[in-house]
């Protein structure tokens, strides 16, 4: 929640699953979250990152490497690395 001057006020701001859009709870401690540096021409890590954040059911499935794939893939960080399997 925001108050008059556009200053964030809540104490807990809860994050989404990138992989499934599911609500990651306070109790979920299994969810994790991985930023992913953005580097220039020459390889260097820049300030600015990409984050992903994957709740405990995804990682407990096994799904969370192909999730992350995906993701990356769709966000323009990685090329040929995941295909849709029919």
């Amino acid at each position: 929640m925001e108050n008059d001057q556009g200053v964030l006020v809540d104490l807990y701001v809860p994050r989404k699953c990138a992989a499934t859009s599911r609500l990651i709870t306070a109790k979920d401690h299994a969810s994790v979250q991985i930023n992913i540096a953005d580097v220039d021409a020459e390889g260097r890590a820049l300030p600015t990152y990409t984050a992903f954040a994957l709740c405990g059911q995804v990682r407990s499935q096994g799904e969370s490497d192909d999730s992350l794939n995906r993701l990356a893939t769709k966000a323009g960080l990685l090329r040929n690395v995941w295909s849709a399997q029919k």
